[in-house]
């Protein structure tokens, strides 16, 4: 290894260091900044292991930092989604993916054959995908502007880098195929975009997550062009109830004001404190349905009447929301609500639905 491969080397470890150290600080309190240190763990690992003095060694450590390095692209998709997910709902469901690329790396270092090398390339490319499509996938409904601009370069980073590094090994170059600098450099770079992405796209707060409507910013002079856009959205949304819209979206209400999509993604996200348009949304909905439950005289409707009128498109989705809202399964609710034990509320939705 050359001394200035030794150098570039040296300074993208210590860059990642550095950015892991950043997150260190709050990941005892936030999952998304432990997934940015898992993330920077991956970084180092595959930088050690694709050491050309270390290629072909075989020790138990060294085998041990490849199974961290290959599981890179799913802790990519896992970090992906911490950091745009808004309000990130934690699941034990979130450790299988990086359990199976653990899997599929232990099976290759141990086969050691070509095969299932390429079934962890060919893993791993879709894991990749899948970061980039759920980093785009959001977009539109991103109301932090700084974040919106994050997602395609943090996608096009991301595609460069890991994908390019996934067809040389897929294509079974290795990384002495090419210059080691050109590899390094676009670790650099990719570690450069994800130092960005780690301070920018912070994980909500918990008072920026909540999914009822918040007040005002204090100690903000009033403008009056800006006002009179807040007092026409609040008609939309409270009086019209524009969110039982199947179409309502950021687009579809900027349509209804007659006001530019950035502007009104700078009204909720400035003045109301959302970062998420189907949260500030679902913030309506989930009160309707709440208050439509613990209306004794709807008590015969079923749940899921209650939750297609108030705009969702199906149980499951309103279900996990309204948990999260609430804390309590909609069924549940119900009955505390109604002061009705057990079953004693009739419904046609089976408790196997989820309700």
């Amino acid at each position: 290894m050359s001394l200035i491969e030794a150098a570039i080397r040296g300074g993208v470890i210590a860059l990642i260091l550095m950015v892991g150290g950043l997150a260190v600080r709050g990941a005892r309190r936030s999952i998304a900044e432990r997934y940015s240190v898992a993330f920077a763990l991956c970084g180092i690992a595959y930088l050690i292991e694709t050491t050309p003095a270390l290629a072909h060694r075989q020790d138990l450590w060294l085998e041990a930092v490849r199974l961290v390095s290959v599981s890179t692209p799913a802790v990519f998709w896992l970090w992906v989604k911490a950091h745009m997910d808004d309000p990130l709902v934690p699941s034990w469901r979130d450790a299988l993916p990086w359990l199976g690329m653990v899997a599929l790396g232990a099976w290759a270092i141990t086969a050691d054959r070509v095969l299932p090398w390429r079934i962890v390339d060919a893993a791993s490319l879709v894991f990749v995908g899948l970061g980039i499509w759920r980093s785009l996938a959001g977009r539109s409904g991103d109301l932090v502007e700084g974040r919106r601009r994050l997602r395609l370069v943090l996608a096009v980073a991301a595609a460069v880098y890991i994908g390019a590094v996934e067809f040389i090994t897929f294509k079974n170059l290795g990384i002495n195929g090419l210059d080691t600098t050109i590899g390094l450099e676009l670790a650099l770079g990719m570690y450069v975009a994800f130092a960005i992405a780690v301070r920018i796209a912070r994980p909500p707060t918990a008072a920026a997550a909540e999914t009822a409507v918040l007040a005002p910013r204090r100690g903000v002079p009033a403008d009056p062009d800006e006002e009179r856009l807040l007092a026409a959205l609040r008609q939309a949304m409270e009086v019209e109830k524009t969110y039982r819209e199947e179409r309502c979206s950021v687009g579809f209400l900027a349509d209804r004001l007659s006001i530019p999509e950035y502007r009104l993604r700078r009204l909720i996200n400035q003045r109301l404190g959302h970062r998420n348009f189907a949260t500030y949304v679902n913030g309506y909905r989930l009160a309707e349905t709440a208050a439509a439950l613990s209306d004794p005289s709807q008590a015969r409707v079923p749940i899921l009447t209650i939750a297609l009128d108030a705009g969702f498109q199906s149980l499951g989705p309103f279900n996990r929301a309204f948990k999260v809202y609430t804390g309590k399964t909609p069924s549940e609710f119900r009955r505390e609500q109604l002061g009705e034990p057990g079953d004693a509320v009739a419904s046609p939705i089976p408790k196997s639905a989820g309700a």
